[in-house]
């Protein structure tokens, strides 16, 4: 493990309340400048959410840990990851669970994370190019599904997804600010929480 990962997992995670062994495990493997692209791969480990092309961004690396540790995922689920992005969370994902569906509506970003989850020999996430507010009932359904952008709204096609006491995490409000909910399915009722305040860039919507 590079040392600059070794500091983001200290400084960056565990001092912020991460404690699933797992998580941290996962993101102490997963080298994040594979995922960035070549004039910002010197910041990989910063504390903060980095550009991609296209107007979208790979998450701060808190962000995602705390994401994935809110699925509270023990490594034999199926999981589904709306906005997949560079990948970054995927091969995160891909540590924690049995299969992932990872969803992205942009061709160029998921052409770019397919190549580079093979690159890292990850072989348990499926990468879909595809709108992924209406989720992949293709693999449905879920034990976990994260979304990696914000909606207005929790999207019903996505709930429907989830299987029961699956988890749901999104962030949901208005463009500058949202709340990052963790919603657990029980037969017909949705039990939401409240996990913080955060800012994700807005679902790509297709047409």
């Amino acid at each position: 493990m590079s040392e600059p990962r070794k500091r983001m997992v200290d400084l960056q995670l565990r001092r912020r309340g991460i404690h699933d062994s797992r998580v941290l495990r996962a993101m102490e493997e997963v080298p994040r400048e594979a995922f960035i692209p070549e004039g910002q791969k010197h910041r990989a480990y910063d504390d903060c959410a980095l550009p991609l092309s296209q107007g979208q961004t790979i998450s701060q690396p808190y962000m995602v840990a705390l994401s994935v540790e809110a699925l509270l995922l023990t490594g034999d689920e199926t999981v589904l990851e709306v906005g997949a992005g560079s990948g970054y969370q995927a091969a995160i994902l891909s540590k924690l669970a049995k299969k992932v569906y990872a969803v992205e509506i942009l061709p160029e970003l998921a052409e770019g994370a397919r190549k580079t989850l093979a690159s890292l020999g990850i072989d348990n996430v499926e990468l879909i190019c595809a709108d992924g507010r209406k989720g992949w009932s293709a693999g449905a359904p879920y034990d976990g599904i994260v979304v990696a952008a914000a909606a207005s709204e929790l999207p019903r096609e996505l709930t429907e997804q989830l299987a029961e006491g699956g988890r749901l995490v999104i962030p949901v409000g208005g463009s500058w600010s949202q709340s990052l909910l963790r919603v657990t399915k029980h037969g017909d009722q949705l039990q939401e929480e409240d996990l913080c305040r955060c800012v994700f860039v807005p679902l790509v919507y297709g047409s």
